[in-house]
């Protein structure tokens, strides 16, 4: 007689969170390191059998003095990413409102950073995102698969070949040619096109195309910014392991940089996105390229609950 195979399972209790619609799962592992696999937080993610939320966001206890908590991050495809800023808003609300701290202000290692998060008296919270990556290799972007265009000082980049992507040759041949882009990395990579209408541009097709191209080895978080004024945009991105979402923090934060470096956009920009409005601030006129990056916006509490996940 065959055996029923068995499922071992575990109770996990979280909370969702979301900023500018930005959706999380946030787990408090501060007490012990929950083990999950990248299987189960993709199973969390999951909008259909899970929580559902663009990224599982860890809790964890500060690896070292100098940091506040450590704070993980996973796409809901299971894959661990390097950062995310909307997260970064809900961590700080997240440890305050459950009591962990009662700093206003706290300092928090991520897998390749260092984050000062601030929550405001109004309810938004402002992120020190750090200074923005500028390098090709700090991207990564392997510049053999592309063509340059030197524009005010930097450089906006053309994809290779459409050879590449296949299956989407005719979507990406029906914008007429392949979007110049500026290539850097707020922690983690970013591409960032200036659309004339946000709302037709070809963010399915172009973002999915762009992620199996050999000049994102690391794939890549596709930004297309339409510019409203010098104080103002509007923006979509495809997020990596993640697709389109309601807003993203860090390609907000590469889509104000960008545009500041191209000399298109001043030091302080609300961006309006699907899920509201963020609005990031980089001096480099005052500071250089080396200024931080300042993103504030809102971070919510949606409701808590406990699940059961397969082993």
């Amino acid at each position: 007689m065959d055996q029923a195979r068995i499922i071992r399972v575990m109770n996990i209790q979280f909370t969702k969170m979301q900023g500018a619609g930005n959706d999380f799962v946030v787990l408090d592992e501060t007490r012990g390191l929950l083990g999950l696999t990248a299987a189960q937080y993709k199973f969390l993610g999951d909008r259909h059998f899970g929580v559902g939320a663009d990224q599982i966001l860890s809790v964890r206890s500060a690896p070292s003095p100098e940091f506040d908590f450590e704070y993980v991050i996973h796409n809901n495809d299971g894959g661990e990413v390097e950062h995310c800023g909307n997260g970064a808003r809900c961590f700080v609300r997240y440890v305050r409102s459950k009591g962990l701290t009662d700093k206003r202000s706290i300092r928090v290692k991520t897998m390749n950073n260092v984050l000062m998060l601030t929550e405001g008296e109004d309810g938004r919270v402002t992120v020190d995102m750090g200074a923005p990556f500028f390098a090709l290799a700090d991207v990564p972007f392997e510049a053999e698969h592309a063509q340059v265009q030197d524009v005010n000082l930097w450089q906006k980049w053309r994809l290779a070949g459409m050879e590449y992507a296949p299956n989407a040759i005719e979507s990406v041949a029906s914008i007429g040619t392949i979007l110049p882009m500026a290539v850097l990395s707020m922690g983690n990579p970013h591409a960032v096109m200036i659309v004339q209408d946000v709302q037709t541009a070809p963010v399915h097709e172009m973002g999915a195309w762009m992620q199996t191209h050999p000049a994102f080895p690391r794939r890549v978080n596709a930004g297309f910014m339409q510019i409203v004024s010098r104080k103002e945009i509007k923006l979509r991105v495809y997020e990596r392991g993640a697709g389109e979402t309601l807003a993203c923090g860090t390609g907000a934060c590469a889509a104000v940089v960008a545009g500041i470096r191209l000399g298109l956009l001043d030091s302080q920009v609300d961006v309006q996105t699907h899920g509201g409005v963020l609005t990031i601030s980089w001096e480099m006129a005052e500071q250089g390229l080396g200024a931080p990056v300042m993103l504030t916006g809102p971070a919510v509490s949606v409701f808590e609950g406990e699940m059961t996940l397969p082993d």
